[in-house]
């Protein structure tokens, strides 16, 4: 039996482009050639081989006029991702096409960069990186770069799921307490002991750390505005690693110029690869280019299953395992 094409949309993880080539006629992009970004170049790969199956990744351009410009044979849109703000999803539904992700397996390297962030923002730790780089380090003193700890400091998560708890289990072991705002409380043992508000306000007035782990859409967007960091501690700390379109950048450029926030460390951005420049010039403001899900075992697992998905669908005529 011939084996179903497949569009591959980025460059994958060895293991994983091995696994696409053997059980699919795989289009791959092994240079990573930046076409993704392009709904009218994916339409016409997509009809070049008659793809059954796109394996896709986060930031890919599958809007609405890329998937009403996709070929009949198209049945899945399988995403190297958790993460489908880069798929319209209504208009995937109209036209019958699946849509899959790859949930649970990155929640605790991405809650890794979290705490990785936290601690960067807290303790100093790219100002001191970069001292030391540029020659300018003259040795120990009493008053240099000082920070702040965690110990006993309070932790609030802005949406407690998988990612969240796992960055809920790390701060409790540098004795944080935690608290969390969502939609809803959850069950007692998803809580672990995390403290729930139901009240923003009240949320965001009690906690020394704020850590957003919230999905992009339109109705989180700039979520982080100035009138809720105005809420916040005077000398709070932000870390985002959920999605970029959450912050407003330039009320927390501000925050982070007048002391409101004394600092913060982000993976994510609005409208990236590009960064606002405004957090350029500032020294307490950790950047890091999305690195949230970057393990070689956290890649290999999503892409496993990315392709899981796509075996459901067109090898055996099944459900994904994952569907978004």
């Amino acid at each position: 039996m011939a084996k179903p094409p497949l569009l591959v949309t980025r460059h994958l993880p060895e293991a994983i482009e091995a696994r696409a080539a053997r059980d699919y006629a795989a289009a791959l992009n092994p240079n990573d050639e930046p076409w993704s970004t392009d709904a009218a170049e994916i339409i016409r790969r997509a009809a070049a081989i008659s793809a059954q199956g796109i394996l896709c990744a986060a930031g890919d351009r599958l809007d609405a006029a890329c998937i009403a410009g996709l070929p009949a044979s198209v049945k899945l849109l399988s995403t190297f991702s958790v993460g489908t703000d880069h798929i319209d999803l209504e208009a995937a539904r109209a036209r019958g096409i699946q849509v899959a992700n790859t949930p649970d397996v990155l929640s605790f390297a991405t809650a890794e960069i979290a705490f990785t962030l936290l601690l960067m923002a807290a303790r100093r730790a790219g100002e001191g990186e970069r001292m030391v780089r540029a020659g300018q380090w003259q040795g120990w003193a009493p008053t240099q770069l000082m920070g702040v700890t965690l110990e006993g400091k309070t932790l609030g998560i802005l949406g407690l799921g998988r990612i969240g708890r796992e960055m809920a289990a790390m701060a409790r072991g540098v004795r944080m307490e935690v608290h969390y705002h969502g939609r809803r409380r959850l069950a007692p043992e998803l809580e672990q002991g995390a403290i729930w508000h139901a009240d923003e306000a009240e949320f965001l007035g009690g906690i020394d750390v704020l850590s957003m782990h919230i999905p992009g859409s339109a109705a989180t967007r700039h979520w982080l505005n100035a009138a809720r960091i105005a809420r916040l501690k005077r000398g709070a700390i932000v870390v985002n690693t959920g999605r970029g379109t959450t912050v407003d950048d330039a009320a927390l450029i501000a925050a982070l110029q007048s002391g409101q926030v004394r600092a913060a460390g982000l993976d994510v951005y609005d409208g990236e690869p590009r960064v606002n420049p405004g957090y350029f010039a500032l020294e307490n403001v950790v950047l890091l280019p999305h690195l949230g899900s970057a393990t070689v075992e956290t890649r290999d697992a999503m892409g496993h299953r990315a392709l899981d998905n796509l075996d459901a669908v067109l090898l055996r005529g099944e459900k994904p395992p994952f569907p978004a």
